[in-house]
């Protein structure tokens, strides 16, 4: 079966959010990563928090996930970066672009 992971993560600034997706790609962690600007509500420290942030959506293969969580908690801005990810499973092709585009 061919696995895709996608990995997420949020960042509250553009600029920083761009460098990270530069950076990640430069490094072929990833065959893709989407940016996009998601308004969110959430509990911190105690308080509700509305704020901006660009969401990072990140697509590479498995054995990358442990490299890309070190260089998203050391280039991220917030004092508890947003990660998460999954395993799925992709259409053949797909597969084959994202594992060539890293490979």
């Amino acid at each position: 079966m061919s696995q895709i992971l996608v990995m997420v993560a949020t960042e509250p600034e553009i600029d920083n959010a761009q460098k990270v997706a530069t950076l990640i790609l430069e490094k072929k962690l990833a065959a893709c990563i989407s940016l996009k600007e998601i308004s969110s509500t959430y509990f911190w420290e105690g308080k509700i928090v509305r704020s901006s942030e660009i969401e990072i959506s990140i697509k590479s293969i498995p054995k990358n996930q442990n490299r890309l969580i070190e260089i998203l908690k050391k280039e991220l801005t917030n004092d508890l970066p947003e990660i998460i990810f999954k395993n799925y499973n992709s259409e053949s092709q797909y597969f084959s672009w994202v594992n060539s585009s890293i490979n």
